[in-house]
């Protein structure tokens, strides 16, 4: 075989190898990537970027942070970056945290901003409300003085983040109750709502004396009463409620009395109807014994006429007496 006929076939052969190589260089090394970080000062080897593809690592997301970092005069180590991103956190935000922080002279390494991040929490957010304290305005809270009339309240708090207490602290919500319950208790123990009104900040002195940001990832500086609203008299609405109460229990016990007098008073009725009957059922053998007695003799005509006068007389008084005692005779043409 003429080794000058397998020559250009040798030479394509190698160019398309060659243009292959080019394409999986280009493909899993970003070259532009590579000369930014050069020119940078930051050296970032071809072996590191090309394993950063097979790690499932955008190289982007780890050599920029890395250069501004190295420009801002820190040095990080970029299998620290990549050991965060991969653990699922935010390698811009930790890097501006630790360049905003080295700038303010907040004490903060990579190992706690890097902790800060994973917890959930914006660290570059908690860094700069460190150095600049940002205002909470708590939502209107209603309490009651002694005396019984309402007060609605607003408060302003200001807090600064507490790096060191990032990591477990409590958030915002935490500050908004204990401030709330801070102006709860504060107002339910004074004797008058006048004493309130007249003297507000005694609520945030008092309040801000409890140590209401123990436990959480702030320190309170300040407690400002914005506004003091007077609202319901409660006092009196609770003792218009009990008195309403009261009355209806009366209502609902004299009602039960006259029940009860109504049923007395029916078994009265019942038993007069009953002794009635009675009389009556008596007055009915009357007659019969007379009969009995004309019969056996025992009584004649002249004795039933004297008891015929007794009862006519009798008849006489009763229509007399229902006429009633000192009335006036009637006259004869009435």
């Amino acid at each position: 075989m003429d080794p000058n006929a397998l020559a250009p076939g040798f030479f394509l052969a190698v160019l398309a190898l060659g243009f292959l190589a080019l394409v999986v260089f280009f493909r899993f090394i970003p070259l532009g990537l590579w000369i930014t970080a050069f020119a940078s000062g930051v050296r970032v080897s071809f072996g590191t970027l090309f394993g950063m593809r097979f790690r499932k690592v955008t190289p982007a997301h780890i050599v920029i942070p890395l250069i501004n970092a190295f420009k801002a005069g820190l040095v990080l180590s970029i299998d620290a970056l990549e050991a965060h991103y991969l653990a699922g956190g935010s390698v811009d935000r930790v890097v501006r945290a630790l360049i905003s922080a080295d700038k303010a002279g907040i004490p903060l390494d990579f190992k706690q901003a890097a902790a800060i991040d994973l917890a959930g929490r914006d660290v570059f957010e908690a860094v700069q409300v460190s150095v600049n304290p940002k205002v909470i305005t708590t939502p209107k809270v209603a309490a009651m003085a002694k005396d019984g009339i309402q007060l609605l309240a607003m408060a302003r708090v200001t807090v600064r983040a507490n790096i060191n207490r990032l990591v477990g602290g409590a958030g915002e919500e935490t500050i908004l109750a204990r401030v709330g319950e801070g102006i709860v208790s504060t107002i339910g123990s004074a004797q008058s709502h006048k004493a309130v009104l007249e003297n507000p900040d005694s609520i945030s002195t008092t309040v801000l004396a409890k140590g209401l940001d123990a436990g959480t990832a702030f320190e309170i500086l300040s407690i400002d009463i914005a506004d003091v609203d007077v609202g319901k008299n409660i006092g009196a609405e609770l003792q218009t409620d009990q008195a309403e109460a009261d009355k209806r229990i009366a209502q609902a016990k004299a009602e039960e009395r006259r029940a009860l007098a109504v049923a007395v008073e029916q078994e009265y009725i019942a038993e007069t109807q009953r002794q009635r009957a009675k009389l009556i059922e008596a007055e009915a053998t009357i007659p019969l014994a007379m009969a009995d007695a004309f019969r056996s003799g025992r009584l004649g005509v002249m004795d039933y006429q004297r008891y015929r006068n007794i009862e006519a007389d009798t008849t006489m008084r009763k229509s007399i007496a229902e006429g009633g005692e000192g009335a006036p005779p009637k006259s004869v043409d009435g």
